[in-house]
């Protein structure tokens, strides 16, 4: 128990109740500042054995000393107490009982005269940042450009980060660190500074972008960075961008000028001609300040070295502590991911489930998340930004054809025993050659930057951006843009097969049409969703109708479709939804708009998401009836044909028609038949395309295609004959 006397020398001697504050007699308020005790025992050195919670006391506090202040030979019972901010102290000794918390201050004196003491270190701690520069960013988070080893390092202000130099720099100015009140307040008022005195700027994590040029975050001791602009890349430390360092950066080497970026191939297990091009593309695209990015899907057998090739493209873009991670749980934990650096990397994974290809699609090429602030019931936090992103497992990981249209997929092929490397040999002799690999690759950025503007690929992917980038940096990558664009079409080609293949309903669909086929003269089906999924029950299979991947309803049936609409259409299946009817049903038709597949090879593989052009040849059937036939894409080759091949010919022996009257059809053609151009006239022809109208059609690389638009011609052979 501790005695009467003890207590009064803190203040009222009634007991409170456990779980309340007591209160000051008579109504009266109390004007008394928190003793920062901890402080204090920091400040004279003094021995602290335990800190432990007053049970008698709910606002109470016990410091438990290894010595007495007074009595050195007393190694048990002196302790300092804290109750609502009011110290005191106590020994359980006889020749120390009546010591009290005066006597220690005389021995010991405090740091400052009660009711002062935090107000005066907050005025300490806002004098050391006079002078500094302080921002806001969009979305109201406040930074401060702290002075740190020669350089300005931007620090968050409500971070552990700026608290801790704050500390640093209280302790040398004054020998004693501030107390946490002090801190606090410190910080509101600089947070306030930052918000409203200050103005706006953007923060970056390793890769900006200011007045045309690409700036690297180097993440060093010395705040050193690379500036690249199209005429090459120089060393600086005082970047005009605002870099923010999170925990788990690592600093990228120094590049060195004078290497080649071919150095490289012979650390990876990377396959293929076309599978390296594609590499490197992504390499240089993911130096890009902003997006879109590719999502790059690494992907082969086990020992394939695809967790190797993982480290090594985040040494060369954006080092970390942990350069690969486990899947995501959450949305959250991505954002967090995404908000503390460039590259994000995730390892082993055995799927993607839905929720996670939409967010990667979003972290890929931009679309923003938000969530609610943590202990909050309305705050928002808002994450804007478009990151690389690398995904590596055995499995094909691009199930969903979002993700899929945005994706790089390198296919690894397996490693014999007789030539693995151990990983500890191959880092060693990697980190050597390292900096002058770095250098090979900013070389290319540089060359990208110099010949983005004169770029003009003949076709446009989906993903434009990071095609016209690695297009105008491929002189500097060892391959030219043919080779890039054939590598990149091959690929894209693979995906879609690869995902209409992995997919029940899309393989339902085939299947339909082939049925279709058999007994339909025009390979069309026409109904409700709510028909087409009992039709396509009975093409899949039961097996098919019990997985959980099937749409149970029309309306999932109906989202499905839609998702694989532009890669249905990619092998020659359209499907259409209708407006709403009368009765509220809304038809869709299914139709078969090619007998050959788009995606079989880089020659036939089209575009995303485009309307196909065909042409359109007039010709007068019964009655005068102007009848628009679709028309045959001529065979690829390398010179145009000097004579179209005829569609569905009429053979001379037949009753209905004579030699004359064949109207044969072919597609870019200006050549008809002498019979046909006497009979209708050369303007009876018109060449139309798909997105742009009429056009003259142009011979490339094989094919006819649009001089405007650079969409090849394509078209089905017409099933019906044509009488005169």
């Amino acid at each position: 128990m501790i005695a009467r006397e003890v207590l009064e020398q803190f203040g009222d001697t009634q007991e409170p109740q456990r779980g309340k504050k007591s209160k000051p007699r008579n109504g009266s308020k109390s004007n008394t500042t928190a003793f920062d005790l901890d402080a204090y025992i920091a400040h004279h050195g003094l021995k602290v054995k335990q800190i432990k919670a007053w049970p008698s006391q709910p606002d109470g506090f016990i410091y438990e000393l290894e010595v007495c202040l007074f009595n050195p030979a007393h190694t048990q019972g002196a302790a300092f107490t804290l109750v609502n901010g009011r110290p005191g102290f106590r020994c359980h000794h006889n020749g120390c009982a009546g010591k009290t918390i005066h006597e220690v201050f005389e021995m010991y004196p405090d740091l400052a005269p009660p009711g002062e003491s935090e107000s005066s270190q907050t005025q300490v701690l806002l004098g050391l940042c006079e002078g500094m520069e302080f921002f806001h960013t969009s979305d109201e988070e406040t930074y401060a450009c702290v002075p740190l080893n020669g350089y300005r390092q931007t620090m968050k202000i409500r971070g552990s980060g700026f608290a801790g130099w704050l500390t640093r720099a209280f302790y040398r100015s004054i020998g004693k660190p501030p107390g946490a009140k002090a801190l606090q307040e410190t910080v509101a008022v600089l947070d306030a500074k930052a918000k409203f005195d200050f103005g706006e700027k953007a923060v970056h994590v390793r890769v900006a972008e200011h007045d045309g040029r690409i700036y690297v975050d180097l993440c060093d001791k010395t705040g050193a960075a690379v500036e690249i602009s199209g005429d090459g890349w120089r060393f600086l430390t005082d970047a005009p961008v605002q870099f923010i360092r999170h925990r788990g950066l690592k600093p990228l080497d120094h590049p060195e000028a004078g290497g080649s970026i071919s150095l490289l191939r012979k650390f990876i297990n990377i396959g293929d001609d076309e599978n390296w091009i594609l590499c490197l593309s992504w390499l240089v695209a993911s130096l890009r300040p902003t997006g879109p990015y590719p999502v790059l899907i690494v992907q082969g057998p086990q020992g394939s070295a695809k967790t190797t090739l993982v480290r090594i493209l985040r040494l060369l873009t954006d080092p970390s502590v942990a350069p690969v991670k486990t899947p995501p749980a959450s949305d959250r934990d991505l954002v967090i991911s995404a908000a503390n650096s460039h590259v994000i990397a995730y390892d082993n994974m055995s799927g993607t489930p839905p929720w996670l290809s939409d967010a990667l699609c979003r972290l890929a090429t931009g679309g923003g998340f938000s969530t609610r602030a943590l202990y909050t019931d309305r705050d928002e936090v808002f994450f804007d930004a478009v990151r690389p992103v690398i995904l590596n497992g055995i499995d094909h990981l691009a199930e969903r054809p979002d993700l899929a249209e945005r994706s790089l997929v390198l296919s690894l092929p397996g490693i014999d025993g007789s030539v693995r490397r151990d990983e500890r040999t191959l880092f060693s002799e990697f980190v050597i050659v390292l900096p002058k690999i770095l250098g090979a690759l900013f070389t290319a950025v540089s060359c990208a930057l110099r010949r983005l503007p004169d770029v003009k690929l003949e076709f446009r992917p989906r993903m434009a951006d990071f095609a016209d980038w690695a297009a105008a940096a491929a002189p500097a990558l060892g391959f030219t843009e043919a080779e890039f664009l054939a590598a990149y079409r091959n690929n894209r080609a693979d995906a879609v097969q690869e995902t209409l293949e992995g997919d029940l309903v899309a393989s339902a669909i085939t299947a339909l049409m082939e049925e279709i086929a058999d007994t339909d003269a025009y390979d069309v089906w026409q109904g409700t969703c709510k028909d087409l999924l009992a039709r396509l029950g009975k093409c899949a299979g039961e097996d098919a109708r019990k997985a959980t991947k099937w749409p149970k309803t029309p309306r999932g049936l109906s989202g499905s479709l839609r998702r694989l609409t532009t890669f249905l259409r990619e092998v020659g299946i359209e499907v259409t939804f209708a407006p709403r009817g009368g009765k509220g049903k809304r038809p869709l038709t299914v139709r078969r708009i090619s007998s050959q597949s788009t995606v079989t090879s880089a020659s036939t593989a089209t575009q995303t998401g485009m309307m196909q052009p065909y042409q359109l040849v007039r010709q007068t059937g019964e009655g005068g009836v102007v009848r628009p036939e679709l028309a045959d894409q001529p065979p690829p080759g390398t010179e145009p044909p000097l004579e179209p091949p005829a569609a569905n010919p009429l053979k001379r022996n037949e009753d209905a028609s004579s030699p004359a009257d064949v109207a044969e059809v072919a597609v870019g053609c200006e050549i008809v038949r002498e019979e046909q151009r006497n009979m209708f006239g050369a303007d009876d022809r018109i060449d139309l395309c798909g997105r742009c109208g009429s056009v003259d059609w142009e011979w490339r690389r094989g094919a006819w295609v649009c001089p405007k638009c650079g969409n090849p011609a394509r078209g089905r052979q017409p099933r019906e004959r044509i009488e005169i």
